[in-house]
């Protein structure tokens, strides 16, 4: 009945309990392994293959990740290289998106600053994760007093509109690309943590993390090894979508002047030098801000198309 009570004499050292644990989890699961973990990723797929908007979301990601790294190989001109005797010129064989006041390519310019924008979107999420998975595992899995805590804490952020949030956190901290990754990562950590809390609360009670425990796993292999596997499919869908309002909130920072700084080309910041010129050289503004549009709307579509494939009512 018990498949690990056999080798109970060959129990020598943590190793063998690992095996055992892991052993005695397949068994509990094998009857209906083909709606385990591989078939739950195998079947969103297919449906999100499926999902024409998907598909155009996730080829605008790739193509403006391909865009990010080869920026140096596709622009024609320097991004900071000043022309002066082509200032302010519209669109053209030679400058395909005209060029700025001081003679820049815009074209140049737009390519390197997805760089800025899709670097920003990870990093931020990236450091939104880390703290957010952390917290939130402390916060459902021990309860009590941290939970309180914890959640109390993200609740006062919470309270606070995403964008002001960080304009308070780069005035404190000043302009610059490292801190746009502070503020906006400490920003999305909260909605990472209830997450991940409510991901545990609804786990950690199953029959296989009774069984673990009872074998003597510790908390940080539970979590690690059979909690978080288990709450990934809601985290990649924050995860995509929030990659998009990172990359919003890093151009309206920019747009203030709180983001990164000249001359590094910035979506935010090239539509905040093209204010002044919005009826005699409307070009300077169009393309930065189409190129926002465009990255932005395919995590969006992406996003969408991920949160439907996992959703379990949509299985047939």
């Amino acid at each position: 009945m018990y498949p690990f009570k056999e080798d109970k004499s060959k129990i020598q050292n943590d190793s063998d309990i690992e095996e055992i644990i892991d052993e005695s989890i397949e068994s509990e699961t094998e009857p209906g392994k083909k709606y385990g973990k591989s078939s739950l990723y195998k079947d969103a797929w297919k449906r999100l293959v499926r999902n024409k908007l998907a598909m155009i979301g996730l080829a605008i990601v790739i193509i403006m990740a391909v865009i990010a790294l080869l920026s140096p190989f596709i622009t024609p001109y320097d991004p900071n290289e000043r022309m002066k005797e082509v200032s302010q010129k519209g669109p053209s064989y030679e400058h395909w998106f005209g060029t700025d006041i001081l003679g820049r390519d815009i074209f140049s310019r737009v390519i390197y600053g997805t760089r800025i924008s899709m670097l920003v979107g990870v990093v931020a999420v990236a450091i939104s994760l880390a703290i957010g998975l952390f917290l939130g595992a402390l916060s459902g899995f021990f309860g009590g007093v941290s939970d309180a805590v914890i959640m109390r804490i993200a609740d006062i952020f919470f309270a606070f509109p995403y964008i002001l949030g960080a304009i308070v956190i780069m005035t404190v901290l000043g302009p610059g690309v490292l801190n746009v990754f502070i503020a906006i990562g400490i920003l999305g950590w909260a909605s990472v943590a209830r997450l991940f809390r409510s991901s545990i609360l609804s786990i950690k009670e199953k029959e296989y993390i009774e069984a673990a425990r009872a074998l003597g796993a510790s908390n940080a292999r539970i979590i690690l090894k059979h909690i978080l596997p288990n709450s990934f499919a809601p985290i990649i869908v924050y995860s995509t979508m929030n990659v998009g309002t990172a990359i919003i909130v890093e151009a309206a920072l920019s747009f203030l002047g709180l983001g990164v700084q000249p001359p590094t080309p910035s979506w935010g910041k090239m539509l905040s030098e093209s204010m002044s010129y919005i009826n005699t050289a409307p070009w300077l503004m169009f393309f930065p801000g189409l190129a926002i549009l465009i990255t932005v709307l395919g995590f969006v579509l992406l996003g969408d198309g991920l949160r439907d494939a996992f959703d379990p009512r949509l299985k047939r």
